[in-house]
């Protein structure tokens, strides 16, 4: 049977997976409190290539035969292309629309992951990312006065690049642990993005006191912390579980902006936040049995798609 101990190893798996999209919550207010304006290439790269290195040294691996090119297509996806992307909606969209069009993300995952591989969302988790979305929506979507062009590219972009390296990370199971794989994907991704920052944008801002300490917490916690347990419940969940778990991000940063910043927060709010939780909860069927101490028909250890029965391809 699917036991209280499987259940509550799949509940661990769902809160450290969350740290990911908390720790990405941050970034909005980071970017704009911080950081020098108007430098999304400088940021991304100090967000990844310094880390990158780091991690690289200390695995002291390198890709074999075919990983060369997965982890650069992993490392353009995840990193190279995602980060300036993010960051261009973060500086060029009120951050309320681009957290909504972030919420995208469950269903861009879900579309894709069953066409790479096989995963099939499901009625329960398709409508959990609607009514997630439509949460998200309520809780940081106000005027859209600011919304530019560029400002939707980077936002939507953002949305379905990562969407498709999110899948490509459970379609190609790593044969390293999750720090090698890490360090791969964000040297690609910083090597990529060192050319590119220095042509478009020019020789490095000067960085004080706050810039450094934003970059740093980027670096180490919105990137290093967030990714490892961002990448670990991928492996061990559906990729659209979690995507559905990423809903966590705006909601992170709406009570940041309320705290931090003396954003509004009223009923409309209240109820986008409710539903965002709702829907993140009600897209992790072993959650939900967890709390309704229910038992399926499952052996015990097995993860959290297993016990659901989705047929998650490891090709």
């Amino acid at each position: 049977m699917f036991s209280m101990e499987s259940n509550r190893a799949a509940l661990t798996t769902v809160l450290l997976t969350a740290v990911a999209p908390a720790a990405w919550g941050t970034t909005y207010i980071v970017t704009e409190r911080l950081l020098p304006p108007d430098r999304p290439l400088f940021a991304a790269l100090l967000r990844a290539l310094p880390i990158g290195l780091a991690l690289l040294a200390w695995r002291r691996q390198l890709p074999q035969g075919s990983w060369w090119g997965k982890a650069v297509v992993l490392g353009l996806c995840n990193i190279g292309l995602f980060f300036p992307l993010i960051f261009v909606s973060a500086y060029h969209l009120p951050g309320g629309l681009a957290a909504t069009i972030q919420a995208l993300s469950p269903l861009a995952v879900m579309g894709i992951a069953w066409l790479l591989i096989g995963e099939r969302p499901g009625a329960l988790r398709a409508v959990a990312a609607l009514v997630g979305l439509t949460g998200v929506a309520l809780l940081v979507l106000q005027s859209p006065d600011g919304v530019t062009p560029l400002g939707l590219t980077g936002a939507f972009g953002s949305v379905l690049v990562s969407a498709l390296g999110f899948v490509l990370v459970k379609r190609w199971p790593a044969p390293v642990d999750l720090l090698t794989l890490m360090s791969w994907q964000l040297v690609v991704g910083g090597l990529v993005l060192l050319p590119v920052a220095f042509l478009v944008e020019g020789a490095p801002p000067a960085i004080d006191a706050p810039a450094a300490l934003g970059y740093t917490w980027l670096a180490l916690v919105g990137t290093g912390l967030a990714y490892y347990c961002w990448f670990r419940g991928l492996t061990r969940m559906a990729a659209g579980g979690v995507a559905l778990i990423g809903l966590v991000n705006p909601v992170v940063g709406t009570l940041l902006g309320v705290a931090l910043a003396a954003e509004a927060f009223g009923l409309a709010q209240a109820l986008g936040m409710m539903l965002v939780l709702g829907g993140v909860l009600a897209g992790q069927p072993a959650v939900v049995s967890l709390l309704r101490r229910r038992r399926t028909a499952a052996p015990v250890g097995v993860d959290v798609d297993e016990a659901e029965g989705l047929a998650v391809s490891r090709r």
